[in-house]
C-alpha cells in the first residue's frame, strides 16, 4: 500500500500524533520514572514495610506543561527528517548487479529514523530534563480531598520548583547524551520492525482478499504493528532508559528536599551514636577492668 504523503501532512500528523499519546500516557511515564528514581525508596516506601506510599500516585500530570511545549516541535521535526532521509536512501540507493539493493530496507528505515532521531532530541532534552525532575517534586498529603484533586494532579507549581533547580540554561541539555543513547536504539528497532509489520500486515490481508484501505483498516493495522515494535524496542532498551532517568535528574544538582532529607539522615546517625556512646564506654570500661584484675591475678600466681 503506498503512501503519498507531503511534508505538512507528515509534520501535523506525526505532532498531533505524539502529542496524543504523550497526553494519555503521561501518568504511567510519571510513575515509571518515580519507580527508576534512586530516592525512590525513601520517598515512595514507608520506612517500616517497605510498601508503597500513596504519595507515587500525586501529582501524576507534574511537568506535562514543557512536554506540550515541547511535543509539537520535536515530533514534527522528527517525522519530517524520518520521511525526508528515507526518500533521500531509497532514491539513491543503487541495485547491485545481482538486483539485489546496497542497502536493505531495514537498514535503511533504521539509518532515516536515528537521523530524526537526533534532531528530534536536541529539541526535546530540556523539556525532558524538566518534566523528569518535575516528576519527582513530592506532594503534599494535604492534597488529598475531592475539592482539590484537580489541582493535585496538574500542579504547575511542580515545573516552577523543579526550574529553580537549575542554574543556567546550559544545564537543561545536559540529558542530550542520555537521551539520545536511549532513543536512537529504540527507534533503530522500533521502525525497521514497524515498517516490516505494517507492510506484511497489508500483503497478508491483500493476498487473502481482505484488504478495504479505508481509514478504519489503517489506523488498525498502524496501531498493531506500532505496539509490538514498541513493546519489543521498549524491553531492550529499558536498562539504558533507567540511566538515561537518573542522569536527567541529577542534570539540576541535588534538590533541596534531598539535602534536608540528607542532613535528617546525618542528625539521626549522630544521635544514635550519641545514645549509645555512655553504654560502649560502660562496655569498655568494665572490660578493661577485668582486664586488670586478669593482669593482676597473672602476677600474683608468679611470685607465689
Amino acid at each position: 500500500m503506498a503512501f503519498n504523503n507531503t511534508n505538512t501532512d507528515i509534520l501535523v500528523a506525526g505532532a498531533f500524533a505524539a502529542f496524543t499519546v504523550d497526553l494519555l500516557v503521561y501518568p504511567l511515564d510519571t510513575i515509571k520514572t518515580r519507580l527508576q528514581s534512586p530516592d525512590y525508596k525513601r520517598l515512595f516506601t514507608h520506612a517500616s514495610t517497605n510498601s508503597v506510599n500513596r504519595s507515587l500516585f500525586r501529582g501524576l500530570y507534574q511537568g506535562i506543561g514543557s512536554v506540550v511545549i515541547a511535543t509539537v516541535p520535536s515530533s514534527g521535526a522528527f517525522f519530517t527528517t524520518y520521511e525526508t532521509t528515507k526518500t533521500f536512501l531509497h532514491t539513491a540507493n543503487p541495485t547491485l548487479s545481482s538486483g539485489i539493493l546496497l542497502l536493505p530496507t531495514p537498514v535503511v528505515n533504521a539509518l532515516a529514523s536515528s537521523t530524526g532521531e537526533m534532531v528530534s532530541c536536541f529539541i526535546l532534552t530540556p523539556a525532558e530534563v524538566l518534566k523528569q525532575n518535575a516528576q519527582m517534586v513530592r506532594k503534599s498529603s494535604s492534597n488529598t480531598s475531592l475539592f482539590n484533586t484537580r489541582s493535585s494532579i496538574f500542579d504547575g507549581n511542580a515545573t516552577i520548583t523543579a526550574l529553580r533547580k537549575f542554574n543556567s540554561p546550559a544545564q537543561l541539555w545536559r540529558g542530550y547524551t542520555a537521551l539520545a543513547s536511549r532513543n536512537l536504539p529504540f527507534t533503530a528497532m522500533h521502525f525497521p520492525m514497524f515498517e516490516y509489520l505494517r507492510t506484511s500486515i497489508y500483503t497478508h490481508r491483500e493476498s487473502k482478499g481482505l484488504q478495504t484501505g479505508d481509514l478504519l483498516e489503517s489506523g488498525l493495522v498502524t496501531a498493531l504493528s506500532a505496539g509490538m515494535a514498541g513493546s519489543v524496542a521498549a524491553v531492550v532498551t529499558t536498562p539504558i532508559d533507567v540511566v538515561k532517568t537518573r542522569i536527567m535528574l541529577s542534570a539540576g544538582g541535588e534538590s533541596e528536599e534531598a539535602k534536608q532529607a540528607r542532613q535528617t539522615a546525618m542528625k539521626e546517625k549522630t544521635r544514635s551514636k550519641a545514645s549509645h556512646e555512655p553504654i560502649k564506654k560502660y562496655i569498655e570500661g568494665k572490660n578493661d577492668k577485668r582486664l586488670k584484675n586478669q593482669k593482676m591475678a597473672s602476677w600474683i600466681t608468679l611470685l607465689a
